[in-house]
């Protein structure tokens, strides 16, 4: 899979404080990159450093598999902190002005990003009386003007209510899936980033934590029953012939974890005990999502 964003020891200092530090980040083709961190961590910055508003301290930015930056970033789309609307114009005389900031020769283009972000029936309604939620679809459409590849999004449905977030949310899976249009998106909202991500990294205080693909959140989050025991081959032969359990893992140290027959753990207990196997500890263990996501940022 070729990558549209990778890279390698990318840092930006002010004066004496550290924002981003030593970031290798790796964006596949086809991602929607969650990227997650506290206030402060370094989100914003790295984006800004990507999308050229800013530049590296030191550290390099490859996009598309090229160094060339400038070419590069003219494949990009973003909506970092919030684009000038003017709140006196409609949707589509906003549109039209960016059009003509970037260079767009003519406005073919705005009737189908109107159409593809939902906002094709808002006629002469002037930007000011949009909702939030409005307000953020036509900032993303004014992302999409030039027809980007790579579309980089800053917190998109902070502050929006649920309907306006669940507008958000199936706009991203419409880009990402029928335009074919990779995303890297920051979001506070965890279990609304779960709900669409397919791979996540984690920044806290400028140092990329994690990254990972979304299918490892699942295991890297599951429950199970923990048991230490002093005889693990007997415990296994137990845990698989009389608890019957399909889904366990046998660890070093006299540790067993049992992924299935989460509702039994007495009865588990007590047929280890009863066959001569002593149990040290026996408990519950595995995060929900966010909370697994809060702790990797450092959090209590």
């Amino acid at each position: 899979m070729s990558l549209v964003l990778q890279t390698n020891c990318l840092t930006k200092k002010y004066g004496k404080q550290i924002a981003v530090n030593e970031v290798n980040l790796n964006i596949e083709k086809g991602d929607i990159y969650g990227f997650i961190g506290k206030n402060g961590a370094g989100k914003t910055t790295l984006m800004k450093m990507v999308s050229g508003l800013i530049h590296q301290s030191q550290g390099e930015i490859e996009l598309f598999e090229s160094s060339h930056l400038e070419k590069g970033r003219k494949r990009i789309g973003c909506v970092i902190e919030q684009p000038a609307l003017y709140p006196d114009m409609t949707a589509r005389q906003n549109l039209i002005y960016y059009n003509k900031l970037l260079g767009i020769p003519d406005n073919r283009n705005v009737d189908d990003v109107l159409n593809l972000v939902g906002l094709q029936n808002t006629g002469k309604k002037k930007t000011k009386k949009f909702s939030l939620g409005m307000k953020q679809r036509l900032s993303i459409a004014i992302a999409l003007l030039g027809n980007p590849d790579f579309l980089i999004l800053d917190e998109p449905i902070n502050g929006l209510d649920p309907s306006g977030i669940k507008e958000i949310r199936e706009l991203i899976l419409k880009l990402n899936f029928e335009n074919k249009i990779t995303i890297l998106i920051s979001s506070h909202i965890l279990g609304e980033l779960t709900r669409i991500a397919t791979k996540y990294g984690i920044i806290d205080k400028g140092v990329l934590v994690d990254e990972f693909e979304a299918a490892e959140l699942e295991n890297r989050c599951k429950k199970c029953i923990s048991i230490e025991v002093d005889d693990l081959e007997k415990a296994a032969y137990i845990i698989k012939n009389n608890i019957r359990s399909t889904d366990y893992q046998v660890f070093d140290q006299g540790k067993i974890c049992i992924y299935d027959c989460l509702d039994i753990s007495a009865q588990i207990n007590k047929e280890l005990i009863e066959n001569g196997v002593l149990v040290s500890s026996i408990c519950l263990e595995g995060n929900d999502t966010e909370a697994y996501f809060v702790k990797m940022m450092g959090g209590n």
